[in-house]
């Protein structure tokens, strides 16, 4: 099973990355990022181009960074094959916060929510920030046991865009994938996170990511992020 690395209509650019092993599906699971350049800025199509070729290696980048983490499968580069345990907490936890974006309030809340989210859907939320290389990488995924029905969310700046998505088979059949692409051009771009801060990017991306996973399956669930 391979999982694929969307980029937005300006960056039309599909790769093959492997993901969790999971069952047999009629989807397969996948990884968003998208590095959006602002509308509002007044800039030169040669400046733009260049922008656009360093955000395209930045996604790709982060990419393999944070898309394969999960799987141990192939090492990509030297920079995939994190692994620290220590950096986890002692118990289990929905909620890594590596980075320390969040405050107690903040953790409280989203904590909250995703316990919601789980007891009305089924679906396991789970929330990794971070700042690339200090990650638990590998170490995670046996931390929560990810399985076909758990979106793993990690919020790390490393690479421009914050919102990074590893989302199971079962979760891929029910939600679009333009969701999750749509979601890290909004809340995720990093004029969004550095004007609002790193915690409004993941509380709001939760909230959202809340709102889709409760509608109704059906042609246009979650065509619009809240």
């Amino acid at each position: 099973m391979v999982a694929s690395v969307l980029f937005p209509q300006s960056l039309p650019i599909r790769m093959a990355l492997p993901d969790i092993s999971c069952t047999s599906s009629r989807k397969t699971s996948s990884s968003h990022r998208e590095v959006p350049i602002s509308p509002t800025m007044n800039i030169s199509n040669s400046w733009a181009e260049e922008l656009r070729s360093k955000s395209l290696k930045s996604a790709i980048s982060g990419a393999l960074v944070l898309g394969i983490f999960l799987t141990g499968s192939r090492s990509v580069d030297a920079k995939v094959g994190v692994n620290k345990p220590e950096l986890l907490p002692k118990e289990f936890s929905t909620i890594v916060d590596v980075a320390g974006f969040l405050s107690a309030g903040q953790e409280n809340r989203i904590r909250q929510e995703i316990a919601d989210l789980e007891k009305d859907t089924g679906f396991k939320l789970r929330l990794l920030t971070q700042n690339y290389p200090e990650t638990p990488g590998l170490a995670i995924r046996d931390f929560w046991q990810v399985d076909d029905r758990t979106i793993v969310f990690v919020a790390d700046p490393t690479f421009g865009n914050i919102l990074n998505f590893n989302v199971g088979a079962t979760v891929d059949l029910d939600i679009p994938r333009s969701f999750w692409s749509r979601l890290a051009g909004k809340y995720g771009n990093i004029f969004y996170w550095k004007e609002k801060g790193e915690d409004a990017s993941v509380e709001a991306a939760v909230k959202a990511i809340a709102s889709c996973l409760r509608e109704p399956v059906g042609r246009n669930n979650c065509s619009e992020v809240s």
